[in-house]
């Protein structure tokens, strides 16, 4: 990975808007952005840009996205190619918000291909916000949305490999280690986009800790938790384990932090503090993660643990797609 990285600061300045003369329509990708969580991020962002370019919505972008996530991308961690439960079933979990508020979600999603467009069909066709288990599956067909299994064979073998020991112990998570909530076991796609517009958006989708007890959700679906969006002020998206976020109200903790003046990097590292200082021992244990974006466009992002790393794509000279290491708390390995 690191011979395909650049490796540049973890909190990147905005996309500086030209000075265009009177009667010149500004380009459609002006300002335009999209950040996405962990390498498999820059497929994500590469889906989503096409429809900032074209000047689309941040919300279709986000959407993009994190459909290919849950249908091009073979990941154990996200959408058909991800791990089961300890009862050997594939349940999926996604969210969606805009910066005006709206939101919609799903958790513990069977047979489903694409839960964030389900989380989309319900913030735009209920009174809802969340939808689960066989609910939310119902909803989706009766959506149109077709039901196919989704398990495949590599992770039924996998999960037939860890039936000889059926030890729910996520072993800690950096390069060398699997700490839980790494790429390895757990993690997510967080994707957030600005549109030439200046709206933001955001979308989560996950298929949650390999063997998790059956009916356990995590952060992803969480509006507050996984995912939050301000169109007064940014968004940001979590990826690690789960149950620290929601405890902490984690996504919406960074949001408000950049409210009070912070840059996304200063708010993402003050959340892992806070984290920090709640569970001291299990923080030592764990991944935590946050990327952040201001409504300017301004990107940053930080771990908990050395590891993470996110991808961003705009319109500025040079690669587009670029792959960025989040700085973290703990630099050298715990033990």
């Amino acid at each position: 990975m690191g011979n395909r990285r650049q490796f540049l600061q973890a909190s990147m300045l905005a996309t500086a808007g030209a000075i265009l003369p009177q009667g010149v329509a500004a380009p459609k990708t002006s300002g335009a952005r999209v950040v996405s969580t962990w390498d498999f991020g820059v497929g994500a962002n590469a889906a989503a840009w096409p429809v900032l370019a074209r000047g689309g919505s941040a919300l279709d972008a986000v959407e993009a996205g994190a459909r290919w996530a849950e249908a091009d991308l073979c990941n154990a961690t996200v959408g058909r190619c991800g791990n089961p439960d300890r009862d050997g079933v594939l349940t999926l979990d996604a969210s969606i918000m805009d910066g005006d508020g709206r939101c919609g979600a799903v958790a513990a999603l069977e047979d489903i291909a694409h839960p964030v467009s389900v989380a989309r069909a319900v913030m735009e066709k209920t009174p809802h916000v969340m939808l689960v288990g066989q609910g939310a599956q119902q909803f989706a067909v009766a959506q149109g949305f077709e039901k196919t299994p989704l398990l495949t064979e590599q992770a039924r073998r996998a999960w037939r490999e860890w039936l000889k020991t059926s030890r729910y112990e996520p072993q800690i998570n950096a390069e060398r280690q699997a700490r839980p909530g790494d790429k390895t076991n757990h993690d997510t796609l967080g994707i957030l986009a600005r549109d030439a517009q200046g709206r933001l958006a955001g979308a989560c989708t996950t298929s949650g800790m390999a063997w998790k007890l059956h009916g356990r959700v995590g952060d992803s679906p969480i509006v507050g938790a996984g995912l939050y969006v301000d169109n007064e002020v940014g968004a940001a998206t979590a990826s690690g384990v789960g149950e620290e976020m929601i405890r902490n109200a984690a996504s919406f903790l960074v949001v408000e932090l950049m409210r009070q003046g912070r840059s996304p990097m200063e708010a993402c590292r003050e959340a892992i503090d806070r984290v920090v200082r709640k569970r001291p021992e299990a923080s030592k244990r764990m991944q935590v993660c946050f990327l952040a974006m201001n409504k300017d466009g301004e990107a940053g992002a930080f771990a908990l643990h050395k590891g993470f790393v996110y991808a961003m794509h705009d319109a500025s000279p040079g690669p587009h797609d670029r792959l960025h290491d989040a700085a973290s708390v703990y630099r050298t390995e715990q033990t």
